[in-house]
């Protein structure tokens, strides 16, 4: 189910809870951490992988691909790997290596946003109805790897997590959905930490989809990957443990009406976003926008980015553009987490000082009109 707002809520207090953002596990195109993640920012290119095998008939559109490059049988062991979906080795490996820091696991929740799963498994399940011998004769072992929260639910398990358990959809802003569901899970005080972020596999199933609706923008690449946050709530404005960045604010909403309505919407979302952090748009010294990927819809992301932030392109002087789907392609539901990595990564990359910059957004708009936006504050800025 899709978490949509018809609108962004009227900021009705300056009060904010800023949710710590403790630990990252990130696999991508580019590697394995926040550090090959920050070096392919920084080159602007990632080298990726091979792309997961196709399987009987199945093959892969004239595409460029850009798979996730990741170790999965060092990072879950060998059991039972074959048995596992390309989504759920991406996302039990960023959940994993999210949770290697974490010594006290109770309380601990996962939330992933993700637009159906494993594509593949989906596919190749329903295709399976239809040519084996009847009475549908599929491989039931199969059928756990179609279900929607299957990369959740496992991660629970293998690692005796025993609160809110939640995979939440929504095309390209699935993990935004899935972090402002997390965001008032804690709040609400229901969990005491939550495994936060998307997934998103590659899959021949998928790109032949992308392919024949011709939604990508020319020249951009299809990608996969996973990012997971070890999130939780900072009481009275004291963080305690060094948190990577601090989560202020997460706004959603959706517009009928075509791209100007949708545009207008972005730019409400965005207000609101920092009038509830308490961030003017002058702080913003990153932004990290979404819908490059997606044809025609640069475009939208950019004019409500002009009209929030007072800059051409929404980009004035001093403020650096994150654009995270030339580096690691399109990742559909994976990438709005891939976008927070990305800011994270930065602002702890040794090779560049970003001890001045206070405030990034992270943006993100799709093609049904839904559109949202996330505050992050750097650590060494404070509340």
């Amino acid at each position: 189910m899709s978490i949509v707002d018809q609108q962004c809520p009227a900021v009705t207090s300056r009060t904010v809870v800023p949710l710590a953002l403790d630990t990252a596990g990130v696999v991508s195109s580019a590697g394995v951490g926040l550090q090959p993640l920050a070096d392919a920012l920084r080159l602007g290119t990632a080298g990726g992988g091979q792309p997961p095998a196709a399987r009987e008939a199945e093959d892969y559109p004239p595409l460029t691909l850009r798979p996730a490059d990741f170790p999965a049988a060092d990072l879950l062991g060998t059991k039972g790997l074959n048995r596992l979906t390309r989504a759920e080795q991406l996302g039990m490996a960023a959940c994993t290596l999210a949770l290697e820091p974490v010594s006290d696991r109770s309380g601990t929740g996962v939330v992933l946003g993700s637009a159906v799963g494993s594509s593949g498994g989906v596919g190749r399940f329903t295709r399976d109805t239809f040519v084996q011998e009847r009475p549908d004769m599929v491989n039931p072992s199969a059928f756990p790897g179609t279900l929607m929260n299957a990369t959740a639910g496992r991660t629970a398990i293998r690692h005796g997590l025993t609160d809110a358990n939640a995979t939440v959809s929504g095309g390209p802003l699935a993990s935004l959905h899935a972090l402002r569901f997390a965001r008032n899970t804690l709040v609400a005080g229901h969990a005491h930490r939550l495994l936060t972020g998307g997934v998103e596999e590659l899959s021949p199933q998928s790109a032949w989809a992308w392919h024949r609706a011709g939604s990508l923008a020319p020249g951009t690449a299809l990608g996969e990957g996973a990012a997971v946050f070890a999130l939780r709530t900072v009481p009275d404005g004291a963080t305690g443990e060094s948190p990577l960045a601090l989560v202020m604010a997460v706004e959603t909403g959706f517009a009928a009406g075509g791209p100007l309505a949708v545009a207008r919407r972005l730019t409400t979302c965005v207000r609101h976003a920092l009038a509830r952090s308490g961030v003017g748009a002058a702080d913003v010294a990153v932004v990290a926008p979404g819908a490059a990927g997606r044809r025609g819809w640069a475009g939208v992301e950019e004019r409500a980015l002009r009209e929030a932030l007072d800059g051409p392109d929404g980009s004035p002087d001093g403020r650096h553009l994150l654009r995270v789907q030339e580096v690691l392609g399109e990742t559909h539901g994976a990438g709005v987490a891939l976008q927070v990595a990305a800011v994270v990564a930065r602002w702890h990359d040794p090779h560049l000082d970003t001890r001045g910059e206070r405030a990034a957004l992270v943006t993100s708009v799709g093609p049904d009109g839904s559109v949202g936006c996330a505050v992050l504050l750097h650590p060494d800025r404070g509340v």
